[in-house]
């Protein structure tokens, strides 16, 4: 019986998360679970999976929490704050952590659980596209072991001859893409598109944040950052492949002209799975993948002029340093802006663009830099948004 911790419990990939936990009762607890808004959610989901311990933002929230429970008769203890996060994420109680809070607020708690030696279940990519360097270190330092659950990089891990590309022959990795809800839209209609329809994914169900990066491709790009950094690899040798079907996740070229690629239906409780049970298996229930019934798979190159936010990522990758944090701080404000409503789709990537011209970067050497970096860009950002609405 393993015991596990879910950070970001009533996202999209928490709930997956919980839903494989449920059909394996006799081999993993939930010690915690950890979620921002949705209380009534995390209220449910600490009644079924008997958490120990709920986290959640603030004071506020955490009275409302304990009154759910208390309507309910539950025995989860709620707690608040970062701190608690961290303290749930590296307890000696806890086996294996799913790292599943988007976006940066993710990076303290996901570290914590790296410092103190877990099994680090990685979906918050962000805590590698801000702390690449300073997250590898730990890792090494810790003996944490780290398993990546983003579709992509589990497809990889996957590939590779013991998920590491040490003297194994790889040539490139090619990062798959379904291109998101405008794969077939002109720059002329995208500065026109909602949030609904940039939400309205054509394969995946996933969290707001991350279709609207989808949409843009800015997800992909930030997949980039991370799979630098998860395979020790240079950016040059990271390929993206547009494939609308969502069906090979990704692949792996080898110098001998092989390619080998992990297939499956567009599900996260497959790669969830996989990190949960590695190096075994077990089931997932996830519908067995039909290539007759799908009949056709079709790949393309991504377009970066009418998907300026991929470009940008690059450029930070190619820049490195504390380039790629000041990137994802300008694209989550700017998102959030989009989402509200203050700023069109496309003016996303003129935000991040107009905010990384704005920086001299450098190579952080410590988290507090990383940290500072981020919160001076997401200030940066901010004031480009007002000058936008004005």
């Amino acid at each position: 019986m393993q015991s596990i911790t879910v950070l970001g419990a009533t996202g999209s990939i928490g709930e997956s998360t919980l839903d494989v936990l449920a059909q394996h009762p006799d081999k993993y607890s939930v010690f915690a679970l950890t979620g921002h808004r949705q209380l009534n959610k995390l209220a449910i989901q600490c009644l079924q999976h008997n958490a120990q311990y709920a986290v959640v933002n603030d004071e506020v929230s955490a009275q409302q929490l304990r009154a759910l429970l208390a309507d309910r008769q539950g025995n989860t203890e709620v707690l608040h704050g970062s701190e608690a996060l961290c303290e749930v994420a590296s307890s000696g109680q806890v086996d294996m952590v799913m790292a599943a809070i988007v976006g940066a607020a993710g990076l303290l708690p996901t570290l914590a659980a790296v410092n103190a030696g877990k099994k680090v279940l990685l979906a918050n990519k962000e805590s590698l596209v801000m702390a690449g360097g300073i997250f590898m270190q730990a890792v090494k330092a810790s003996n944490a072991t780290l398993l990546p659950i983003d579709s992509e990089h589990n497809a990889i891990f996957q590939c590779l001859p013991e998920g590491n590309l040490a003297g194994s022959g790889v040539k490139k990795l090619i990062l798959s893409a379904s291109g998101g809800p405008f794969r077939t839209w002109t720059m002329e209609q995208m500065k026109s598109a909602t949030p609904e329809q940039a939400c309205a994914h054509p394969n995946w169900d996933m969290g707001n944040k991350i279709s609207v990066d989808s949409a843009s491709m800015m997800n992909k790009g930030l997949e980039l950052i991370e799979a630098r950094w998860l395979f020790d690899t240079e950016p040059e040798r990271i390929d993206i492949l547009v494939h609308p079907q969502s069906v090979i996740h990704s692949l792996v070229q080898y110098t001998d002209g092989s390619v080998l690629a992990q297939l499956g239906n567009p599900d996260m409780r497959t790669p969830i799975a996989h990190g949960l049970a590695w190096p075994q298996r077990i089931t997932s229930n996830v519908a067995d993948l039909d290539l007759s019934e799908i009949a056709q798979l079709s790949f393309e190159s991504p377009d970066r002029e009418r998907f300026p936010s991929l470009q940008l990522a690059y450029d930070a990758a190619a820049a490195g340093g504390d380039a790629p944090a000041v990137l994802n701080a300008a694209n989550e404000i700017a998102v959030e802006a989009f989402l509200n409503c203050r700023i069109g789709f496309t003016q996303i990537a003129q935000v991040v663009e107009n905010t990384l011209s704005e920086f001299i970067f450098s190579e952080p050497e410590s988290l507090e830099a990383v940290q500072d970096a981020d919160t001076r860009a997401r200030a940066v950002s901010g004031d480009l948004i007002k000058r936008l609405e004005s």
